[in-house]
């Protein structure tokens, strides 16, 4: 089982590691903060200081056609951010 699935890089995201020194990823569901820290640390050789987790439900929806309803649903997703020690980085460009 992977735990960390891949690094968020959006301007949030990008400006919170600069600032704060805070990452972001999306993580396994049923994955909990220790699984993630040692995680984060065995992957890229850092100290975690912190770890918070934000659960997103699935967002559903109803389409009305001719042949009748159609309901859908996005997929459920689970963030974690990492905080990591001052002095520290995580360079997800050159892990590529």
């Amino acid at each position: 089982m992977s735990i960390l699935i891949k690094p968020i890089l959006t301007e949030k995201a990008t400006k919170d590691a600069e600032d704060k020194n805070r990452y972001t990823f999306s993580v396994d569901k049923k994955a909990n903060k220790i699984q993630i820290k040692k995680a984060v640390e065995a992957a890229y050789g850092v100290t975690v200081e912190k770890v918070h987790t934000l659960n997103y439900a699935p967002k559903r929806s109803v389409r009305y056609t001719k042949n009748g309803l159609q309901l859908s649903q996005t997929n459920a997703v689970k963030k974690a951010v990492v905080s990591v020690k001052e002095g520290e980085t995580i360079d997800f460009y050159n892990t590529i």
